[in-house]
């Protein structure tokens, strides 16, 4: 059974799978794929809630570039926005890193999808708030600040983590360019050892179902505890 399946390629490596050469050299492997995921994931807060109010503006001029630009994101693979990343910052700032080129890239294309989730959550607050707000002398941008984001936010919270799972997943893509992520680590090392490719990607089949497993029961909670806090 050893000869078909050892897991001593993933001892020997446990370390390096998780932290890459982390402290004598960068960071890779497990820790870098939750800090492409981390930094990404709130980035992409910003950037989709941005693009989500500015999506519904009520200025065209400000409302249907943006609708443009999201829809030209979401309609294109993840893997062409990094190339264009990994191609295009480069030759507009000089020498960038591919970990900064794939956040940026993550950020993008996550910022497009988390745009929906804001302007869902925005027109599921009954539009009576909205109408009372104003007639009490708030502006159009005083309401969506004080009123209708805070309700707002708290619903998209679940989607938002089920968003973060998915980009942990999408991290995986960086390996193209270089990034010494979680699936660049294990084919580094698959491609040392020439010998255990089963072991070594159905080991970090585990850790990625394991990430994820994670982030989709955290979901499943606070759906549950905002329900429990409407219900009450």
């Amino acid at each position: 059974m050893e000869q078909f399946f050892n897991i001593s390629v993933i001892t020997d490596n446990f370390t390096y799978f998780m932290i890459g050469r982390f402290p004598h050299g960068p960071l890779g492997g497990v820790g870098l794929t939750l800090y492409l995921a981390a930094v990404s994931c709130v980035l992409s807060f910003i950037g989709g809630l941005l693009l989500g109010l500015l999506s519904i503006s009520r200025y065209p001029v400000v409302r249907y570039p943006v609708l443009a630009f999201i829809n030209l994101i979401r309609g294109m693979p993840l893997l062409m926005v990094i190339f264009w990343m990994y191609f295009l910052m480069p030759a507009l700032f000089g020498k960038v890193a591919e970990n900064n080129t794939v956040i940026m890239a993550l950020t993008l294309f996550t910022s497009a999808y988390m745009s929906r989730i804001v302007v869902a959550g925005i027109e599921g607050i009954p539009k009576g708030q909205t109408e009372a707000a104003i007639s009490t002398g708030l502006t159009h941008w005083q309401t969506m600040r004080y009123i209708i984001l805070p309700q707002g936010l708290r619903n998209m919270i679940p989607s938002f983590v089920n968003q973060f799972v998915s980009l942990i997943k999408d991290t995986s893509l960086a390996f193209i360019v270089g990034v010494s992520e979680l699936t660049h680590v294990a084919t580094q090392i698959n491609n040392r050892t020439m010998a255990f490719p089963t072991e070594i990607f159905v080991f970090i089949a585990i850790v990625y179902f394991i990430l994820c497993y994670a982030f989709t029961s955290l979901s499943r909670w606070l759906e549950g505890r905002l329900a429990w806090r409407k219900a009450i």
